[in-house]
């Protein structure tokens, strides 16, 4: 035991209310919003003070395990990396977190943060954790209550009560979304925000927990007992994972339980839960417009645009959002963050495609994206990583050419090991056991075409793979 706080990060969520750039396998978390680093890198970082902050945790799923390595490797950070086998919300996670964390420390303090909320002044949020530390050390599950900087409808709130130590307060209650009017008076009678965010002991967290549902905690910390170590990671024990009641820690403890206290911050936090707050937080130009990409705007006012790849130009418009990715553009009213949430909940039936995954599909080796389609063919942009590999696989209905655009790849062909240079190609043809690997230091670039009877992904028989995908 060395004293420090462990950092759990919370990573497996799939927010769609920044639909279309966030979708089911890419969530907003591993976007970069406000410059070259993600939320997620951004979370890492700020807890990233070794004379603060212990060895990470991150709890996360399978569909982003290898996101959250590649985003760890680029800003030079490591952590535990466990894997729910299923979502069952913020209780068992964080209750699965704790018990791991319990089993490297056994008087463990663990801070819990959500991945995909922004901290602007980190020097404060790091001063509130100084604050809350000996509360938490004393058996107190300790919130921050961010200090409000409006009426805000969009988060619960929370009423302080006694002091317990320095900033630190008794959480007298905790309250749901408030409509405006309440909000306005919540605020002047000195409420806090609600930010979702936790400190504690291990042994207080699960300890609480078990009084209300002490079944959910035993097979949440047989799930960690029981977990297998796979590539690098810790995967929780399926069944046992399963078994635990799916609730926000919200409702399994922090409203339950007496020892709730919050200590008060001002921290210019927020859980950018809409395109209106990323244009909140955004910089503008003297009209009130924020963009992210390439944008036109002439007699428009207090507009959001964030393009990834298309000029976007706004003529005569004010307050709207336009968000334009390869496959979808979105169009929004920046007031009514609940219509897209009714949005998406429609594309889930007309066109799941467009909430599930973007045109570019990350893989563990690198990424592919389709760049045209046909009824027999179909063309990629493949991006390999240095040192990455695909599976030794083989089709059944599609032949392949392979271009390099950039680096050198080397190309196994049943029996040939060839390296291709830029400006070189190579056949693939159907029924060929081949692999494709990067032993480059620079990426590899190639375009891809199929043709044949079939080009689903599904027509992939792996027969090597170092993912562990065969």
């Amino acid at each position: 035991m060395d004293g420090r706080i462990i950092p759990l990060i919370m990573c497996g969520g799939a927010g769609t209310r920044l639909w279309p750039a966030s979708r089911e396998v890419h969530p907003k978390q591993f976007l970069s919003l406000f410059g070259a680093r993600s939320t997620f890198q951004e979370t890492l970082l700020r807890v990233s003070d070794a004379g603060l902050f212990d060895r990470p945790i991150i709890i996360t799923n399978e569909a982003y395990r290898f996101m959250v390595l590649e985003q760890l490797a680029d800003i030079g950070m490591e952590a535990d990396v466990l894997l729910e086998p299923m979502r069952r919300d913020s209780g068992p996670a964080i209750a699965a977190g704790a018990a791991f964390a319990q089993s490297r420390d056994s008087e463990a303090i663990v801070l819990a943060l959500a991945a995909d909320h922004l901290v602007r002044d980190t020097k404060a949020f790091v001063a509130a954790c100084r604050e809350g530390v000996a509360a938490a050390r004393a058996g107190r599950i300790v919130t921050f209550g961010v200090k409000p900087e409006r009426p805000a409808t969009e988060y619960g709130y929370i009423n302080p009560g006694e002091v317990v130590s320095g900033e630190v307060r008794a959480v007298a209650k905790f309250v749901e979304k408030p409509d405006l009017e309440t909000a306005a008076n919540y605020i002047e009678a000195g409420y806090l925000w609600n930010s979702g965010n936790f400190m504690f002991r291990a042994a207080t967290l699960l300890d609480e927990y078990a009084n209300v549902d002490a079944e959910s905690v035993a097979e949440v910390t047989a799930s960690v007992t029981n977990a297998v170590r796979d590539l690098g990671f810790l995967k929780l024990d399926p069944k046992a994972f399963a078994a635990a009641k799916a609730i926000s820690i919200d409702y399994a403890v922090m409203e339950k339980t007496a020892h709730a206290a919050v200590v008060p911050v001002a921290c210019g936090w927020s859980d950018i839960g809409s395109w209106r707050q990323v244009w909140e937080l955004s910089d503008k130009d003297g009209e009130g417009n924020a963009a992210r990409g390439r944008a036109v705007f002439e007699d428009s006012r207090n507009c959001n645009v964030a393009t990834d790849h298309a000029l976007v130009a706004l003529e005569g418009v004010d307050d709207i959002v336009v968000v334009a990715t390869q496959d979808a553009v979105l169009v929004s009213r920046q007031k009514d963050a609940n219509g897209l949430k009714r949005l998406v909940a429609k594309l889930k039936t007309s066109a799941p495609e467009v909430t599930e995954s973007h045109i570019r599909v990350h893989r563990p080796w690198g990424s592919y994206q389709s760049v045209d389609n046909g009824d027999r063919h179909q063309v990629k942009r493949i991006i390999v990583k240095p040192g990455g590999r695909l599976s030794l696989q083989k089709h059944h209905h599609r032949s392949e050419h392979w271009i390099v655009v950039r680096g050198a790849a080397q190309v196994t062909v049943n029996e040939l090991v060839k390296t291709v240079h830029e400006n070189e190609s190579i056949y693939i043809p159907i029924g060929a056991v081949h692999r494709l690997e990067n032993p480059g230091k620079i990426q590899l670039e190639l375009i891809e075409v199929q043709t044949g009877s079939y080009l689903g992904e599904d027509d992939i028989i792996r027969i090597e793979d170092d993912y562990k995908r065969t």
